[in-house]
């Protein structure tokens, strides 16, 4: 990082005091960050705003005083700042924190904890590229305009098993949609879906999300859509009319048999820093779908999807992106537009209407 470039200002409210220093060390350990305070409780955490003006807050869910939910309603209302939920994975928690997102929170982590060196490091730098990704985030009234650094990631080949370039397969002309979304794609995916009719190709998506709060996500967007929306399980077949979601902490590849589409779902490294990652989907859509595939990219920080999207266009399919006014955070998008893999670019009103229009 430059000298001369400003540190990300954290304030952490979370009324466990353990909490509050585990997340201070995991994000003081980035050199972009800095953590400005923390606060037991909402009502300290108003005077810590007005005290160090932060550029993120990380926001406990359950809290004595008043709720996190409360808290974010007041943040928004009233002076909108970056805020990421910091829950527990339990079903109330993930709940609760969908609920955040709906009112505006940018996005989810889990809270830390004590696990192998591995499972710490990865966890670790999860939560730190989420709150950069805040800090970049089209906030309502606030737009920062930083763009994070990011390390070098892994590629899918870390997933994708080697298989022989041509290899023979029964003709088909059934279409399959392939979406990679992350910070502000909650959001982004509900309008996506709302407006797919009943009879639209099967849709599979990588939405960056902890582990099981996409099985709540799924039944929430599955009770307000025409479509059918769940979970992916391992060898669900893809079918018209149907969504299916990668489990969070699960790599999920498109696959073949035949004239049917499945798909396989994968434990493995990070992958361009994320598991499941977009760009294992993409690739693994750009081998066994080729031209049949539609590929969308939505909001997101980082850059992935697309190398995997770019595989897919010279394997025949089309692909849009979402355009930057509408993006939470243009730098998914951005990057596979860059790379050349896009085809199309346009707000994410119109991304539905086109994907259906191109599989006709």
């Amino acid at each position: 990082m430059s000298p001369l470039r400003r540190k990300i200002r954290v304030l952490i409210v979370d009324d466990s005091a353990s909490v509050r220093q585990m997340m201070t060390q995991v994000l003081e350990s980035d050199p972009e960050i800095e953590v400005v305070a923390t606060a037991s409780d909402p009502y300290i955490a108003v005077e810590r705003i007005k005290s160090t003006n932060p550029d993120v807050i990380t926001l406990d869910v359950e809290m004595p005083r008043m709720d996190g939910l409360t808290f974010l309603e007041k943040i928004m209302s009233q002076h909108p700042i970056p805020t990421v939920i910091c829950s527990t994975l339990t079903e109330a928690g993930s709940e609760v924190a969908l609920h955040a997102l709906e009112k505006g929170a940018v996005d989810i982590i889990t809270k830390p904890k004590l696990g192998t060196k591995e499972f710490f490091e990865e966890s670790r730098i999860h939560i730190c590229d989420i709150v950069k990704s805040a800090a970049s985030a089209r906030l309502r009234k606030l737009r920062v305009n930083r763009v994070p650094t990011v390390a070098p990631k892994l590629t899918a080949d870390a997933v994708l098993s080697r298989q022989p370039q041509g290899e023979a397969m029964i003709q088909t002309t059934e279409k399959v949609v392939v979406v990679g979304a992350s910070t502000g794609g909650t959001e982004a995916l509900r309008e996506f879906l709302e407006s797919m009719p009943l009879n639209c190709p099967g849709i599979v998506i990588v939405q960056h999300m902890p582990e099981t709060f996409t099985a709540r996500f799924a039944e929430r967007l599955n009770g307000i859509c025409r479509v059918t929306v769940q979970e992916a399980a391992n060898g669900d077949t893809v079918l018209r009319g149907q969504a299916l979601i990668a489990p969070g902490n699960k790599h999920l590849l498109l696959k073949r048999s035949g004239a049917r589409y499945y798909v396989e779902l994968k434990d493995g490294p990070l992958v361009s820093r994320h598991r499941p990652s977009v760009d294992v989907l993409f690739r693994s859509a750009a081998r066994y779908a080729g031209k049949n595939s539609v590929g969308v990219i939505m909001t997101g920080m980082g850059d992935d999807g697309s190398r995997g999207m770019l595989e897919m266009k010279e394997a025949g399919a089309f692909n849009l992106a979402q355009d930057e006014e509408s993006s939470v955070v243009f730098g998914m998008p951005a990057e596979a537009i860059k790379l050349g893999g896009v085809d199309r670019v346009m707000p994410l009103s119109r991304l539905a209407a086109e994907v259906i229009r191109i599989c006709r």
